[in-house]
């Protein structure tokens, strides 16, 4: 069982995180929270933080060295083992911007990434490696390849190796809060994904005692997040939350998912707290099991929550399920904290620093009640944990800022005592199981096949994910009259092939036009409506 073995590796790193001692870095956290703490404004931010000096240095020294400087951009894309921590903290430590990436990416899906961030280096392993090298010659700024693997590979480092033999006396650089960090790639609406860069603030943020209320993590805690680690719930439920509570990290590679393996993974490890996205716990709740020995605490995030699935989890586990909302932009923005009245539905509440309201399409605050945008105060001062911009795209990024507000694109509403309701996205990003996809990918992808004249994706109902990728297509004249049931299955393959597999649409439907605007543009809202009036 070698996810067994890599799960203990991590706790006997995690040894030397645990039980966060006072230090002059948490003496400053602690001034800063609890009764007659200060608001947060420049004089309470530092002007320098570094998550991997200012907080796990504390505990121990780690360093890697592979030929790449700082400000250097290296594509992680790893799954979920031990290296991906060490990756990360690496980055932090010699001040290289990291893209995390999920390993289900494809050729054209690293190109494109390796392409738009002109990424120095790039992490990787065995079954990633062959597709890394198919597109290395058109990637001109791409110089170093590490490989995390048990064998070697004609033109990659070995990740191992350089560890081991990387020098004790490293000194971690004096990043400002302000300096990059992080760059993760999002899905839009139109057009490939954006680059939305963040800054060391977003490992602040989540450092921080008054935003750490969420989980409220303990030494004694130990912590599973099954996000992806290619998202940003991975960077902050894996790692920024956990260590600085000196918490231990759970790790299970689950290279497929399987609620069975959840719930035995549950029953028979000390695992105090789990988060994950409400598909997982909708699996879960169809098993037979009875109630988890140590669970205490459990999170949710990343798609909506229903009322009765809350309450069904409640009556079979006897816990609360606590919902948490964010997007890659933002990292969590608000959610219900643990020990807070919970009212089934709700996000919860705004998370400091952030200042949530619900606006309207010109940045006006709307009275309670009233369905608006989620919206993130930006001005006078951007708060600590908002991601920077789009990186090379200033029109993307100016199309987010309403007045003094970012603006999520995500319709909701705030009753009188500040509790969030979700309503749905103003825009055509599908959500399924926690995966935000971009109709544009699938169509892009959809159109390279011959059968396919056009295509409109757009979102599904689905009892398991809420949402699923459906694609409703117009047939080139020759495959008019084939076989459809062979050409849907077709199809989905094709898309699996060129583009990450989770975006291929698990729904297909042929129709003869596609409903589209005067100036020829698809009405993808047409056909979503259409779809959920279905439900």
């Amino acid at each position: 069982m070698q996810w067994l073995t890599r799960f203990w590796v991590l706790r006997r790193i995690c040894k030397f995180y645990r039980g966060f001692h006072p230090a002059p870095w948490h003496q400053h956290c602690q001034s800063l929270s609890g009764a007659g703490a200060p608001r947060w404004n420049d004089h309470t931010v530092p002007k320098e933080f570094n998550f991997a000096s200012n907080v796990l240095d504390y505990w121990t020294q780690m360093e890697k060295t592979c030929g790449l400087q700082p400000g250097d951009r290296l594509a992680l894309i790893l799954p979920r083992v031990p290296e991906w921590w060490l990756v990360t903290m690496g980055c932090m430590r010699t001040g290289i911007i990291f893209m995390p990436g999920t390993t289900q990416l494809t050729a054209r899906d690293i190109l494109y990434r390796l392409q738009m961030s002109k990424a120095k280096g790039i992490v990787t392993t065995d079954t990633l490696a062959p597709e890394v090298d198919s597109v290395a010659s058109e990637c001109p700024a791409l110089k170093t390849k590490l490989l995390v693997s048990d064998h070697s590979r004609e033109g990659w480092l070995d990740f191992r190796s350089l560890v081991k033999s990387a020098s004790p006396d490293h000194t971690c650089i004096k990043s400002k809060v302000l300096d990059p960090m992080t760059i993760f790639f999002t899905s839009g609406t139109t057009g490939l994904p954006k680059m939305a860069k963040h800054n060391h603030g977003l490992a602040f943020h989540s450092s921080f005692p008054l935003c750490r209320k969420l989980l409220q993590l303990k030494t004694s805690d130990t912590m599973w997040c099954m996000a992806d680690p290619g998202w940003i719930l991975a960077i902050l439920g894996c790692l920024f939350e956990p260590w600085t509570a000196g918490a231990t990290v759970f790790i299970h590679r689950l290279p497929q998912f399987d609620p069975k393996v959840i719930v035995e993974t549950l029953v028979k490890y000390p695992i105090t707290q789990i988060l994950a996205a409400p598909a997982v716990f909708r699996s879960i709740l169809k098993q037979n099991f009875t109630r988890f020995p140590a669970l205490e605490h459990c999170c949710t995030g990343g798609e909506a929550l229903l009322p009765e699935e809350q309450e069904q989890w409640k009556r079979q586990t006897g816990l609360l399920l606590h919902e948490a909302y964010g997007q890659t932009e933002t990292g969590i923005t608000c959610g219900n904290f643990r020990g807070m009245k919970l009212k089934p539905g709700s996000l919860g509440k705004s998370i400091p620093p952030y200042d949530v309201q619900i606006i309207d399409e010109k940045g006006n605050i709307l009275p309670p009640n009233t369905e608006g945008n989620i919206g993130i105060r930006i001005k006078p001062a951007r708060p600590i944990g908002l991601f920077m911009c789009y990186e090379d795209n200033p029109e993307k990024t100016a199309g987010v800022e309403c007045g003094d507000f970012y603006n999520s694109g995500d319709r909701a509403t705030m009753d009188a005592e500040g509790y969030i309701w979700f309503m749905g996205r103003n825009d055509d990003v599908i959500n399924a199981s926690g995966y935000r996809i971009g109709p544009a990918e699938v169509e892009n992808a959809l159109a390279e096949h011959p059968a396919v004249a056009e295509s409109a994706v757009v979102s599904s109902p689905d009892p398991i994910r809420v949402e699923v990728v459906k694609a409703f297509v117009v047939l080139t004249p020759n495959f008019l009259s084939c076989d459809k049931d062979q050409l849907t299955k077709e199809l989905q393959q094709h898309v699996k092939s060129v583009t990450a597999p989770y975006k291929y649409p698990r729904k297909v439907e042929f129709v003869p036009e596609l409903p589209k605007t005067v100036t020829g543009k698809i009405r993808r809202s047409e056909l979503r409506r259409k779809e959920f009036a279905q439900k």
